[in-house]
């Protein structure tokens, strides 16, 4: 494995992006796709078209799609991708690994909990890895593109797939500068500034800062990125863009707070059962990406890409101990027995791809095609040590076991056990993929879709600790299918269908490796705008399922074994834009039914899975609903706005019946336009101080979420 350490790039650059209105992100949508088709003046921008999507509006694309702006993303005062995705009532939280990665699930699947949830960035495959949380320090939009898409971009989950737009470099010289404050002593600065040189190139320079407290005693965290765009205009026709991303995130490993007897809230959500004695884990990220864009003709594009991203997770934790035999508090209800962990984690991602996007007429038809070839390697290198608590006896010590009183918590009573060898795997895949697909327009009310993917993959597995390897090879084609019919200007009717599959790293007991998960899914919909389409919106009716999901191997534990299925099933309602009186509007909300489909072993206990129970951290029930107004005060401008989140009740362990309660979150926030160039923002999060939890793994692996919490920051643009 490569490392890459760049240091002497680190510097607190300056500023917070906090402020501005919800953004109407069908209206952005529609914006970025005629930037891919402008004139040769604004040909900077085609450095930014996106793979996998073509010139499509949202109107004329066959699947729900839900935007998230830069504005939004200011209006709400968000730092991190989890965060903004709490806006889509479709993406529910997943156990994030004591804070140290982004786990989520769309529309109830959520992939290998394992590993970080993989997302796009510009279109590469980006999520991969072990680099840490990621901020939106250079996020231009989210795209959360549900539905049956896997097809297409191969890979992933058939809920939907995340991808991060970045920002990037163009020919109009500009900057912004951002500072904030805020509760627990949270400390916080980033830059932006664009630099046009002459019309040749430009360069941008985005940088962050951020260091921070918790509500959690004796946790912190502190972050620093630089995050750096290059364009380079090689004719009227052509550029070249570079993306750099230098990342780098210290924070102490928490696996949040615990439920006692299956009961939640007999502990302080303040108190910390770890050890600060474990110093805080280091998570690294660096990464490339090169793409060139070139117009053959108005018609007629060529988009060439790679990436390579270097990830790296390194540190010692201490963690509640899970088995009934080795934990003391399932004894006497207070002393919690706890296990000792190093982890040094190692990713490395390459891809390249190329795409060639045309339209061309057959008759009366007219056709817009898009064709591409993609080829993605990914190596995940894992050496992992444990301390394991001694197995509950009439003689067993508390320092044996390393407990901890969960009443009256003391750190450093013992000397911090040394943890011994438990895993040292590699495990690689390579991947060779082609895509097709043709949208029809049959006449001026109806387009149909048609499309696939094939997919040639090999994974390889090699166990360092006993040098057992495997390989195995296997390829697949995915179909897509879809139609749009315009039953009015403001009324598209949308129907769509496809196929995928997601390659599982690993192996069983005896060394075989596991076949990928295969999915289907289809969904129907409307998209509509109201009030001369400055409100619009989507209703979508989806149903989802999938095989091959990894199951714990009762005769060997620790191994798994591809016996699992799953269904997601459900209803989603997103509106985004100004209501009449000029109110600015967000609203999101979603039906998820997501369960098990049969009666197989959980993957981490041995626990049964029934046909019929529920997957892990998944809301039947999940709304987002913002709104805002702009006044004008003599010169100045206030705009005044508030939130609400609702989450609904969730599985909080697998195989049992205990569960995570509802919540309801409620936001307040203010923007003040001194001058044309100034602005001052100001939220409360959690407004009543509400007690949750975002996220479960197990009962003492629980994510209790922050008590309220205020903010303010001060943005100046020049």
């Amino acid at each position: 494995m490569k490392k890459v350490c760049v240091v002497s790039c680190w510097f607190p650059l300056v500023a917070m992006g906090a402020l501005g209105l919800p953004s109407q992100a069908l209206a952005q949508d529609e914006a970025a796709a005629a930037e891919d088709i402008d004139a040769a003046d604004n040909i900077v921008v085609t450095g930014q078209r996106q793979a996998y999507r073509g010139d499509f509006t949202l109107r004329e694309t066959p699947q729900a799609i839900t935007q998230i702006g830069q504005e939004l993303i200011d209006a709400n005062n968000l730092t991190r991708l989890v965060d903004a995705l709490d806006l889509s009532a479709s993406v529910a939280r997943q156990n994030n690994f004591g804070g140290l990665w982004d786990a989520y699930a769309v529309r109830g699947f959520a992939g290998d909990e394992n590993l970080p949830s993989g997302y796009l960035v510009n279109g590469f495959n980006g999520g991969r890895g072990f680099g840490g949380t990621r901020d939106v320090a250079g996020v231009e939009r989210i795209e959360v593109l549900k539905g049956p898409n896997a097809a297409l971009f191969g890979r992933g989950e058939p809920g939907g797939t995340v991808n991060i737009v970045t920002k990037r470099a163009d020919f109009d010289t500009r900057g912004r500068i951002n500072v904030l404050a805020g509760s627990f002593d949270r400390r916080r600065a980033d830059a932006d500034v664009n630099i046009a040189v002459g019309e040749i190139a430009a360069v941008r320079l985005i940088g962050f800062y951020e260091k921070s407290d918790s509500f959690r005693r004796t946790i912190g965290s502190e972050r620093v990125g630089f995050l750096p765009s290059f364009v380079f205009r090689l004719g009227d026709d052509t550029t070249v863009s570079y993306d750099l991303e230098l990342t780098r995130q210290e924070a102490d490993f928490d696996r949040g707070t615990i439920a006692i007897g299956g009961v939640l809230g007999r502990v302080s959500r303040r108190d910390f059962f770890g050890e600060p004695g474990d110093g805080p884990i280091e998570a690294d990220a660096t990464g490339h990406q090169v793409q060139f864009d070139h117009k053959f003709s108005e018609d007629w594009s060529l988009l060439i890409g790679t990436q390579y991203r270097e990830t790296r997770l390194e540190g010692f934790s201490t963690e509640p101990e899970l088995a009934t035999a080795r934990q003391r508090l399932f004894r006497d209800g207070r002393s919690l027995s706890r296990q000792r962990r190093f982890r040094n984690y190692e990713g490395e991602h390459f891809v390249v791809r190329g795409e060639v996007a045309g339209r061309f007429a057959t008759g009366s038809l007219t056709h817009r095609v898009l064709m591409g070839v993609d080829y993605d390697e990914f190596d995940n290198s894992q050496l992992f040590l444990r301390f394991r608590p001694a197995a509950i006896g009439a003689t067993t010590t508390a320092q044996a076991t390393n407990d901890i009183d969960v009443f009256n918590p003391v750190y450093g009573r013992f000397p911090l056990p040394n943890p011994g060898p438990q895993t040292n795997r590699l495990d690689q895949q390579r991947a060779v993929g082609a895509y097709v697909q043709d949208q029809i327009t049959l006449s001026d009310s109806l387009q149909i879709r048609l499309g696939g993917r094939f997919d040639d993959i090999t994974v390889e597995s090699l166990n360092r600790a006993n040098t057992v390897a495997a390989s195995r090879s296997y390829s697949r084609f995915s179909p897509q299918a879809g139609i749009v019919y315009t039953a009015s200007p403001a009324v598209s009717l949308y129907a769509a269908y496809g196929e995928g599959f997601r390659a599982n790293l690993g192996a069983t007991a005896a060394g075989t490796l596991f076949d990928p998960e295969t999915s289907k899914s289809a969904e129907v919909g409307a998209k509509f705008g109201l009030f001369d389409d400055a409100l619009q919106g989507t209703v979508s009716l989806f149903t989802l399922s999938k095989s091959n999901v990894l199951a714990a191997d009762p005769a060997n534990p620790g191994f798994s074994l591809p016996i699992g299925k799953a269904r997601s099933r459900g209803l989603e309602v997103d509106l985004m834009g100004k209501l009449p009186g000029d109110i600015d509007l967000w609203f999101s909300y979603a039906y998820v039914d997501a369960e098990a489909r049969q009666d197989v072993a959980d993957l981490n206990f041995g626990l049964p899975i029934r046909k019929g129970d529920r997957l892990i951290n998944i809301p039947r029930h999940t709304l987002s609903l913002q709104a805002s107004r702009a006044f004008a005060i003599g010169d100045t401008r206030l705009t005044l706005g508030g939130g609400v989140q609702h989450v609904g009740t969730r599985l909080g362990e697998t195989g049992t019946t205990f569960d995570l309660p509802d919540y309801t979150l409620v936001r307040l926030f203010a923007a003040w336009k001194v001058i044309e160039n100034v602005e001052i923002f100001a939220d409360v999060t959690n407004l009543f101080d509400t007690v949750y939890y975002t996220n479960s793994f197990a009962q003492l692996w629980v994510q209790p979420g922050t008590p309220r919490a205020a903010s303010v920051a001060l943005r100046l643009t020049f």
